[in-house]
């Protein structure tokens, strides 16, 4: 079972808008939280964005009101919505699953994600 990033990444111009979106492949998988993460170049992974199964949600304060997680049962996908990107947000961007719910503060934690998706790169630049 593997989160897999698919589409939405690419080159974008600064006030522009991206969305990947991350589907869970194999037999019937609902994870307890799935989470977006970035990692630019010679940096560390960062936190982006969580929904759990219950759809609460959590951003980290650069993506609060830019960006928005969103969660379609049906399609066992989950869309991370990137509006107002900025040259600052261009970074590889990956979905991760924990299949069990676990509590709100460990949502932001990369260490505890089971599954990993391969990653999608936005670049925003003009």
């Amino acid at each position: 079972l593997m989160c897999s990033c698919r589409r939405g990444g690419g080159l974008v111009q600064p006030g522009g808008s991206l969305r990947p979106s991350c589907s869970t492949s194999g037999r019937t998988f609902s994870p307890g939280v799935v989470a977006w993460f970035r990692q630019a170049p010679g940096k560390e992974r960062d936190f982006v964005s969580a929904v759990d199964s219950l759809g609460g949600t959590r951003y980290a304060d650069f993506a609060r009101g830019r960006f928005a997680i969103s969660r379609d049962r049906a399609k066992n996908t989950v869309y991370l919505q990137m509006n107002s990107l900025r040259p600052e947000d261009t970074a590889s961007y990956y979905c991760a699953a924990r299949q069990v719910r676990i509590v709100y503060s460990s949502w932001s934690d990369p260490n505890v994600m089971d599954y990993w998706g391969k990653g999608t790169l936005v670049t925003v630049s003009s």
